[in-house]
């Protein structure tokens, strides 16, 4: 009975062993595959959860996404929050643009990850995009804008499809 338990408690501690490496190695790829992402620039970020400055945190039921590529930021994102002034087109809500004209910046962040800065120079209303991308892919998302109180999303980010 001693020598039964004995192998299966060493089975068990192998089992575990073997599960937490995999672990390792899947965290490993992972993280390498979001900086090949990020790196690439070519990646979108999926919206979960909007924080305005002022009201509630809204969980987003619908897909917003900031598609990422070196060519183009394409933008389509909601809104909630003041606005100064109202938009040129009222039939633009939220925050909907593409931008062929914008500087991109990426450097190193705390704990692995990296911070995104985007400025598109082509659209009047987004002053700047900072992505806060976490090694798991993980990321949160501020929009500052020029007529609008600034505005935070928090999501992933995931290969383009």
């Amino acid at each position: 009975m001693k020598s039964f338990l004995h192998k299966i408690s060493f089975a068990s501690i192998l089992l575990i062993a073997c599960a937490a490496t995999a672990g390792a190695q899947s965290a490993a790829d992972k993280k390498a595959a979001i900086q090949n992402l990020v790196e690439s620039q070519s990646y979108v970020f999926k919206a979960q959860t909007a924080l305005p400055l002022s009201g509630r945190s809204r969980h987003l039921t619908s897909d917003y996404d900031l598609r990422v590529s070196k060519a183009s930021i394409i933008s389509y994102l909601p809104y909630f929050g003041r606005a100064y002034a109202p938009p040129i087109d009222p039939t633009q809500g939220g925050i909907q643009f593409t931008s062929k004209a914008f500087d991109y910046k990426m450097t190193p962040g705390k704990k692995g990850g990296w911070t995104v800065v985007i400025k598109p120079s082509d659209i009047r209303d987004v002053q700047r995009m900072t992505l806060s991308i976490s090694s798991a892919g993980y990321t949160t998302l501020q929009v500052t804008s020029m007529n609008r109180q600034a505005i935070s999303f928090n999501g992933v980010i995931e290969a383009p499809h």
